[in-house]
This record gives structure tokens, sequence and C-alpha cells, in this order.
């Protein structure tokens, strides 16, 4: 009998859609399903003990063979409303930010665009976990996911992450794709990407599952979040694998 494939997944609301459709597919009985932190699964799968995972993009680069498998992901064309960095004074004020230390792919976004889209030397601070508590003044944070679409009334100044990279580059933001290390067959590829699809057609029955009073999930999942990786997509994810 095959050993199953070993699939890792992050549970935060913009992979909910995503984790859905294989969960409620006939491919659930025939792989291995791992939730956990994507610095986590990037290891697992630099070292093999995964085959697959729902990765932010910037963990290619230290993976033999990194491969992106099927048509869906995590980007967005403008506004994302869950990558952003967050101020009380304007950018132009600011002096020091914190660097969400969740998502490797979104610190090296805030990296780039402060040096070539604001053109503007700052200081980066390591994040503790309560780092949002210390924004203020002309100090800003990055902040990403569930805990940014939390934030989004909370402070004078939010900026944009995908917005700002599409204003740079005319380009899309791919913030997280499905990785393997190995090559996968053609018929698991279909069968994943068929799962994948379920889930985003069943989004009203996934925003009933996750009750989140803070945002509208609905446009999250429809104008916000775009699963689906077309050309302009991947274009967007070169032009960024470039800068790392």
């Amino acid at each position: 009998m095959a050993s199953k494939i070993k699939v890792g997944a992050v549970s935060y609301l913009n992979t909910k859609p995503l984790l859905y459709g294989i969960e409620h597919s006939s491919l659930i009985n025939e792989i291995d399903l791992i939730v956990d932190y994507p610095s986590n699964l990037a290891k697992l799968l630099s070292v093999g003990e995964i085959d697959l995972a729902l990765l932010p993009v910037a963990a290619m680069k230290d993976i033999d063979n990194a491969t992106i498998i099927g048509d869906y992901g995590i980007a967005a064309d403008g506004d994302v409303a869950s990558v952003c960095i967050f101020s009380q004074v304007p950018i132009e004020e600011v002096t020091s930010v914190y660097l969400d230390y969740q998502s490797r792919t979104s610190v090296k976004l805030a990296e780039y665009l402060f040096k070539h889209f604001w053109k503007k030397e700052v200081v980066y601070l390591e994040a503790t976990e309560n780092y949002i508590d210390y924004i203020h003044d002309t100090q800003a944070g990055v902040i990403i996911g569930d805990r940014a679409l939390k934030q989004l009334h909370n402070f004078n100044y939010v900026y944009d992450l995908a917005t700002a990279w599409k204003d740079h580059t005319s380009l899309p933001f791919v913030f997280a794709a499905w990785i393997s290390n190995k090559p996968l067959s053609n018929d698991f590829i279909t069968e994943f990407n068929n799962a994948n699809a379920y889930g985003l057609q069943h989004l009203d029955e996934v925003i009933d599952l996750y009750p989140f009073p803070y945002y509208d999930l609905k446009k999250y999942y429809t104008q916000n979040i775009h699963y689906y990786l077309d050309d302009k997509k991947h274009e967007g994810l070169q032009q960024f694998l470039k800068t790392l």
C-alpha cells in the first residue's frame, strides 16, 4: 500500500476555504493533513518530513527542488487587508518598525517597500508576542493575518502592503502557495486542484463555520484574497523572488 502524501497547512482565516475543500473531498482519505505554523511547516518540508505545504513564498529559497503545485494559493491584486503597516503617524514620520514574527514573506516585502517604494530608512525591531501594544509615536509595526483584520480601526494610519506593491510594480502579489519538494503525480495534482476549488465554491459554509465580527469575511474571501494563481500572479511572484 502506497504511503499517504503528507500535506501541511496553517489554520488562519485566509486558508479556511482551501482547508474546507480538502477536508470535504475524497482527498482527505489519501493524505495526512498537518496543521502548524508557517515556519515549522517550512522546516518540515525542507528536511522531507512532509511532501507538500501551503507556505509563504519567501520560504522557497530554502527548500531544495521547491515547486509550486496546483493553481491555488494566497494572493492579492490591490488591498489584501490582512498584511499592513500600522502606525499612529504618517509613513514619512516613522522611524522604526516592528516586524511580525509570523511571516517571513511579509517582512521581506515590508523591507523592500521601505527601500524602493517609500525610499525611507527605518530601524527594524524584532517583535515580541505582545509587540502590538508598543506601536505608538513614531514606531510602526507590520501586522498580518487575523490579528491585522482586528486592528484595522485601531490606528490612525494603515498601509496595505499588497496595495503598495501594486502601486510600485503594477503587479499582483502572491503571499503563499502550495509548495512541494518532490514530484507529485498529475492525478494527485488534479484531485488537489479540485479540492481547493470545492472550498472556494462553498464560501458561505466556510463563513458560517468561523464567525468573525471584526471584518466582512465575504469581502475578504471574494475581493481581498485572490486564490487562483493566474499568469499575472506568477509574474508578480517571480518579480518578488528576484528581490530576495
